[in-house]
């Protein structure tokens, strides 16, 4: 690529201007109607010490949406705690990250220094004693020693397993190869109550339940796995989740494990498959659309022959998700829609992070109004 000329750089940056007021994402970003729907039980989120968040299985309901209610007062007044509480003063994150990421990891961090804690960062396995030969269990026995919390990505699955047999303090799972990602799906949900609040209710009428669209491979995706893991302890404000795949590359048999599909309509989600995305948009009311997944040291693309647009027969408010980072799957031609709500999903999991990493660590009296 040619370099412009010292001249033209120089008219180039005297014209390099931002503009810093008014928002630059589509979906809500003062979630005040969140809110103001959850009423605040404290003791719901003390289900949180000294947990460790591996899986999404392990959560009640009860304790998700007070989670979601905590992260929408803190999208909703972010002033209030960056400036004036610091809830994470003196303790430190310690974000190990063998696999490559940029918003859990940045969001991880973002979040933990908003509420006034330090990280220590590691993000190559070769610069740990594991490259020597040093147990999991031994570098667990460290990080109790030198942080109060581990966030942990992995392409090795059992890795983070290991690790809480000697850990003492949490250990969050930041992904761990196809297995789970469970923020992830916490920050999906939040998502999606964000965007219908009425969603957060124990019962919703039938009119208001949701149709949701899942472009993705529920055996092969953590993303997918662990987002109808968590849809599992709601099935109230589902109507239907249709899975869309290609069946040339996977048949219908080849997109769960074992007793997978099974456990989740036992839960009470009505699943549907389909092959034919273009068919079923003009239903769907929300689009969860994801390509990649995580295996070993590589990764694998599917879905390929799937893309969406904004020429296709969307609802007028249905929404686009993806846990993102995006191939040809979801055109940049989708970004100035109103059907554009990715954007706030990657911006409200930094809100969602810094609720979970304060009940984490002790610190929830903090930043509750009632106790």
């Amino acid at each position: 690529m040619a370099l412009l000329s010292p001249e033209k750089r120089s008219d180039t940056a005297a014209s390099l201007r931002f503009q810093p007021l008014g928002p630059d994402i589509y979906g809500a970003t003062q979630p005040q109607a969140l809110l103001s729907s959850i009423q605040e039980d404290g003791e719901a989120l003390f289900d949180l010490s000294d947990q460790h968040v591996v899986s999404i299985r392990p959560f009640r309901a009860e304790t998700l949406l007070q989670l979601f209610r905590l992260a929408a007062k803190f999208e909703s007044n972010p002033n209030r705690y960056i400036t004036h509480n610091l809830p994470l003063k003196g303790k430190i994150l310690i974000n190990a990250f063998y696999e490559p990421s940029t918003r859990t990891r940045l969001s991880f961090d973002s979040a933990w220094h908003r509420l006034g804690g330090d990280s220590i960062n590691i993000t190559d396995r070769s610069s740990t004693g594991i490259a020597k030969g040093e147990s999991l269990s031994d570098v667990a026995h460290m990080f109790n020693n030198y942080g109060d919390c581990v966030v942990l990505r992995d392409n090795h699955a059992e890795a983070v397993y290991q690790m809480t047999e000697s850990l003492r303090i949490p250990i969050i799972n930041a992904g761990n190869g196809i297995d789970q990602h469970p923020t992830q799906a916490m920050a999906d949900l939040f998502t999606l109550f964000k965007w219908r609040p009425q969603l957060a209710s124990t019962t919703v009428p039938r009119s208001e339940r949701v149709r949701i669209g899942i472009v993705g491979i529920p055996n092969r995706m953590r993303t997918v796995r662990s987002l109808l893991h968590i849809l599992a302890k709601f099935p109230q404000i589902v109507e239907t989740i249709t899975i869309i795949y290609d069946p040339h590359t996977h048949a219908s048999d080849q997109l769960f494990d074992p007793g997978q599909l099974e456990e989740l309509r036992e839960a009470g989600l009505n699943i549907q498959l389909s092959t034919n995305l273009h068919r079923e948009i003009p239903e769907l009311d929300v689009i969860y659309i994801n390509a990649i997944a995580w295996v070993g040291d590589s990764y694998e693309v599917h879905g390929s022959s799937f893309r969406l647009t904004r020429d296709l027969p969307y609802k007028p408010d249905a929404i686009v998700l993806h846990p993102l980072a995006r191939g040809p799957e979801l055109s940049t031609c989708m970004d100035d829609t109103p059907h554009n709500w990715y954007f706030s999903q990657a911006r409200g999991a930094v809100f969602l992070r810094m609720a979970l990493l304060t009940c984490l660590v002790d610190r929830t009296d903090r930043v509750m109004d009632v106790i």
